[in-house]
């Protein structure tokens, strides 16, 4: 968790790769705590074909079998189910729109939005932009991204800087630059 901290959590992220493997962790999460989802997060990767989307959106009933036996992932019938509906659905939306950096960074104006919390109790659950990303997503299909799942996506991705102001890694995260999101060069269309 401290490493996780440490190192990753509220780093901005452009990576459509790094962005589905967030949207996996964090839909898992959703009624458990985030340490056993980070602890199991090695069976994620090696389950969810390096959490690559194209593939993942393949996935069919053999699939979902292997998957409700495999002991390294939190083995919760609904969310497997929903996170291939959800590559599927984030598939989509990199052949509409180019890459999926671009649709989901539209949500804070393709920059971080950066917070100047003082105690942990004042960290919100949701945000009016997380309520928008939520609905859209909703609207586009995807499974398991109610608000506060969308929150906690964008703290992780460094869409929202929710370090404390007393915090070393408020200002480290801070000085992080967010580029203007495009097309990610990397990515492959599904089934080619």
């Amino acid at each position: 968790m401290l490493r996780y901290h440490d190192t990753e959590w509220g780093v901005p992220v452009h990576s459509d790769r790094k962005l589905f493997e967030y949207m996996v962790l964090d839909s898992f999460q959703a009624g458990l705590s985030w340490q056993i989802v980070l602890r199991k997060r090695e069976g994620f990767r090696r389950a969810f074909a390096g959490f690559d989307p194209q593939q993942v959106a393949l996935f069919g009933p053999k699939d979902v079998k292997r998957l409700l036996a495999d002991e390294g992932i939190v083995r919760n019938r609904q969310k497997i189910l929903a996170t291939i509906e959800n590559a599927r659905r984030f598939v989509e939306v990199q052949d509409e729109l180019g890459s999926f950096d671009r649709y989901i960074w539209q949500f804070t104006a393709g920059k971080a939005r950066v917070n100047r919390w003082r105690s942990l109790a004042q960290l919100p659950a949701t945000s009016k932009e997380s309520d928008a990303m939520s609905r859209d997503l909703y609207e586009r299909g995807f499974r398991f991204v109610g608000s506060t799942i969308c929150y906690a996506f964008m703290q992780a991705a460094g869409m929202v800087n929710d370090h404390l102001v007393s915090c070393f890694r408020y200002r480290e995260v801070g000085r992080k630059t967010t580029k203007t999101p495009r097309a990610d060069p990397t990515r492959r269309r599904m089934g080619k």
